[in-house]
């Protein structure tokens, strides 16, 4: 497929637009930190992150061809659905490169007497943010070129990357030993 979102289109609808509506909840449900600051406020990003996911769900892309049947809430093939479509996917990329920059970076211990390496769980977290921010930016321009599935890859990507600072940030990698140190710059 084209993108993620044209799956709506296959046999995997069901799937698709179930792991959307998990994924929703779950970002809907997490209460994360409060802060003053918007930008780092985990709970309000992770909320508007859910809802988001929910618009992506709910109002999909056109299909390839609009003289099939849709089988959503709006059974309508226009551009201003489309777009709406594509403004939530967006908000959600952007989202989850800001808590990757901005939020996951708050309250991290270092122990100084381990000394700082690039794969610092700090710095993954930003660069993983950085390029979430890339190829979202690349999916407009890849497109105008014509890339044959470069919004599917770029797409995937960004779920990646945020999987990786989503998995750090639990310690669901390990924290112990060689590895915790390197990454979480902590003495076990």
């Amino acid at each position: 497929q084209h993108s993620i979102s044209h799956y709506y289109y296959t046999n995997l609808r069901e799937i698709f637009t179930g792991i959307l509506c998990s994924v929703g909840l779950f970002l809907i449900r997490y209460k994360g930190f409060g802060n003053s600051v918007i930008w780092k406020n985990d709970g309000m990003l992770t909320n508007i992150a859910g809802y988001m996911a929910f618009g992506i769900a709910f109002i999909p892309t056109n299909p390839d061809h609009c003289c099939q049947k849709i089988y959503t809430l709006i059974p309508y093939c226009n551009q201003l659905l489309n777009t709406a479509h594509y403004i939530f996917a967006a908000i959600f990329f952007i989202i989850t490169a800001n808590i990757s920059i901005n939020v996951f970076v708050i309250g991290q211990k270092v122990d100084l007497n381990i000394s700082k390496s690039i794969f610092n769980e700090n710095n993954i977290y930003k660069i993983c943010g950085y390029l979430i921010l890339l190829f979202i930016f690349l999916i407009p321009v890849l497109s105008y070129f014509k890339v044959p599935y470069s919004t599917f890859i770029l797409e995937a990507l960004s779920l990646v990357t945020f999987g990786i600072t989503w998995l750090i940030k639990g310690r669901a990698l390990g924290d112990k030993g060689n590895l915790g140190k390197t990454l979480y710059c902590e003495n076990n």
